[in-house]
């Protein structure tokens, strides 16, 4: 494909830290006087099945095939673009761009790896490839983290704040042309190991938390956690949770009612925290549709107007983005900002696989 064109219809890929599954984002970008729009036209997750939660959670040590299991995951991915492109008849796709599974992510020892190789991907599909975004940024001095804002400059201009609130909640904050943005704190990483523990695969709507007492001592000890005292540039990671906020939850015997109740209001007050007064933000990700998690950001932030989009937005707001970082990586264009990630300078990230 021609790198400078005016529309590309690219397949965005996605796999987040809480394993819900493979999110995919069929979009049209469109430039028009140097300002990009987007549609997204058909988007889907598809459930993985145990062997592969199995198959990716068991990746997360130190002695397991990371290179075999990117592979496979690669490969995986390939066939299940396949049948997404076979079952919605989609024969005008220009590329597929890829963020694949981070298996670990430790930028202070310049380490972060994602599965999902793009050449397995390629071999599969036979269709241009943008893949491993993170590791030029982490080479660079960068953490690697966070990459969703370029999308929030471009696509979403007219919003001054996004909020994601997946696995972890992410921020970005507009200032005229220039972007800030950091991880905020863990939401659903966190929230979906202790509903699970329960029988539950997430806490529907907050219903868990709502109708249980927060904690006053662990709520303290956790809003106490030395990484939300630090300046960006800054990111979270699972590495993160294991070392920091998992002793806290395991050293108390409460109920894990009590710890889903105590983990979502230490989020809310993160989460209000991070957010300028007197602005709209606009809130995507899975835990939009946590009604308590809202109702209680909003509690502590009442001089904000939250902003809540389609559905489409809100489920598949990171693949588009990811797409979108394929169409400039295409172009030669700056994809990763340095103000973000602490990088030595903006660049331009990502493997092109491709005829």
């Amino acid at each position: 494909m021609s790198g400078l064109q005016k529309t590309y219809n690219v397949l965005g890929i996605m796999s987040g830290t809480s394993f819900d599954g493979l999110d995919l984002a069929f979009c049209t970008f469109y430039l028009d006087n140097s300002e990009w729009t987007f549609q997204i036209r058909i988007a889907e997750t598809i459930s993985y099945s145990k062997k592969w939660v199995d198959t990716l959670k068991s990746a997360e040590t130190a002695d397991s095939n990371h290179k075999a299991i990117s592979e496979s995951f690669g490969s995986y991915i390939g066939k299940a673009v396949n049948s997404f492109m076979k079952k919605h008849a989609i024969l005008d796709l220009d590329l597929i761009s890829s963020h694949g599974h981070t298996l670990f992510h430790d930028p202070a020892k310049k380490i972060s790896f994602q599965a999902g190789e793009g050449q397995s991907i390629f071999n599969e599909t036979k269709v241009t490839v943008v893949s491993n975004f993170r590791q030029q940024d982490i080479q660079l001095g960068g953490q690697g983290a966070p990459l969703v804002p370029i999308g929030d400059l471009f696509l979403f201009k007219n919003q001054p704040v996004c909020i994601n609130l997946g696995g972890f909640a992410n921020i970005s904050i507009k200032i005229g042309t220039e972007i800030k943005a950091w991880d905020i704190c863990p939401v659903n990483y966190v929230l979906n190991h202790l509903t699970r523990s329960i029988g539950f695969d997430y806490d529907d709507k907050g219903k868990i938390a709502a109708s249980n007492k927060v904690n006053g001592s662990l709520l303290r000890q956790l809003n106490a956690l030395s990484y939300y005292d630090k300046q960006p540039p800054k990111s979270l990671s699972r590495e993160w949770v294991y070392a920091k906020v998992w002793p806290i939850i395991d050293s108390v015997n409460y109920s894990s009612s009590i710890k889903i109740a105590t983990i979502t209001e230490h989020a809310a007050i993160q989460i209000a925290k991070a957010i300028p007064s007197n602005t709209n933000a606009l809130f995507t990700g899975g835990g939009t549709f946590n009604d308590h998690l809202i109702s209680r950001i909003k509690h502590h932030c009442n001089a904000v107007q939250i902003d809540i989009p389609n559905r489409k937005i809100i489920e598949y707001k990171e693949a588009l983005i990811f797409g979108f970082l394929g169409v400039l990586r295409i172009r030669g264009e700056i994809n990763i900002l340095s103000a973000v990630t602490g990088a030595s300078k903006n660049h331009s990230s990502g493997d092109i696989i491709a005829r």
